[in-house]
């Protein structure tokens, strides 16, 4: 299910050759017990909730009606669907995220030759983000950090949306904040919405920005918080600094969360 690697951003590049995983969770941490943070936030979608099988799942109705459901490869379809969620994003930063997919559904039906779609799909595609489906350790793992550390949610979704992925995939799990791109009115990763969580977090918990750890996908943080990424697939939509080669499952190994290392991985079984 998942693997540990503590390491930090700078260094990842330099150890490529022992990144050989797929579908996993690396820490990215140096020299640093991740028992010293008090708060851990999380991206959700690609970490938490395997969002590209929901895009995939939701592009169905639109594929299976052009009669192009083998047409196009899984890879091609993310990045149109990327290509357009990021412009629409940039043009449009205060717009929800669910009005925003279903903005774009049109556009990214003309990518792949289908014909218009009709308001009520446009919209279907746009509320499809509560049925995104969690990695299938999400759940469990969020109720052992949950004994360790306040969790926070920073998300580019709309409240709405997120309401409905936690009702749904995570189980109504208790989040301590949950903080959504509708809440701070830009997306990330825009500085403004991680500042925004730095100071919720420490005027609800009192924890400060050296006390915070960001859970994340596969994108850098314009702010000093130190990040660990979590890395389930190697994604067409972003920059990986893994190398795939085969499918792997991985272990949660929780008695090291107090361990103190430089590099390396803590755990992994095939």
């Amino acid at each position: 299910i998942t693997t540990v690697v503590w390491l930090c951003q700078a260094e990842a590049t330099k150890h490529l050759s022992l990144c050989q995983l797929r579908q996993e969770l690396v820490f990215l941490l140096l020299r640093t017990k991740l028992t010293s943070f008090k708060l851990l936030s999380f991206d959700v979608y690609g970490t938490l909730i395997d969002w590209e099988t929901g895009v995939i799942n939701a592009l169905q109705p639109l594929l299976d009606t052009n009669n192009k459901t083998s047409s196009y490869t899984r890879k091609h379809l993310l990045q149109i669907y990327h290509k357009h969620e990021a412009s629409q994003q940039t043009r449009t930063p205060e717009m929800t995220y669910c009005d925003l997919l279903s903005t774009i559904h049109p556009a990214i039906a003309a990518d792949l030759e289908c014909d218009k779609p009709s308001e009520e799909t446009n919209k279907a595609f746009g509320d499809s983000v509560g049925q995104w489906p969690a990695f299938p350790d999400t759940v469990a793992a969020l109720h052992i950090l949950k004994k360790h550390y306040k969790l926070v949610v920073l998300s580019n979704v709309d409240r709405t949306s997120f309401s409905k992925t936690n009702a749904g995939p995570l189980q109504n799990f208790p989040f301590d904040a949950i903080l959504t791109a509708q809440d701070i009115g830009s997306y990330k990763p825009n500085l403004k919405n991680f500042e925004y969580m730095l100071q919720e977090v420490k005027e609800r918990f009192g924890v400060e920005k050296e006390q915070t750890n960001r859970q994340i996908w596969a994108s850098s943080s314009p702010t000093a918080v130190a990040q660990a990424y979590i890395l389930r697939t190697s994604s067409p939509t972003a920059n990986p600094i893994i190398i795939c080669s085969s499918q792997v499952t991985w272990i949660w190994q929780w008695q090291y969360l107090d361990q103190e290392t430089t590099a390396g991985f803590i755990s992994s079984a095939r």
